[in-house]
């Protein structure tokens, strides 16, 4: 198995550019949109709340 151990660090240096942030914005706000839809709305709260905490964990 490799060594995933800095994985997760190199993910958020690589996040953590102007290019990179503006992806991961990106991506965090279609997989949120995606969800609400999927949900008809009734969870947006938690969405909200989970796109938000991913977001900062990715460095925004």
């Amino acid at each position: 198995m490799a060594d995933l151990g800095g994985l997760g660090d190199k993910a958020k240096d690589a996040a953590s550019g102007g290019a990179g942030e503006k992806a991961t914005d990106l991506g965090l706000d279609k997989a949120g949109d995606a969800a609400s839809s999927a949900t008809g709305g009734k969870a947006d709260d938690k969405i909200d709340g989970a796109t938000d905490a991913a977001d900062k964990k990715l460095g925004g």
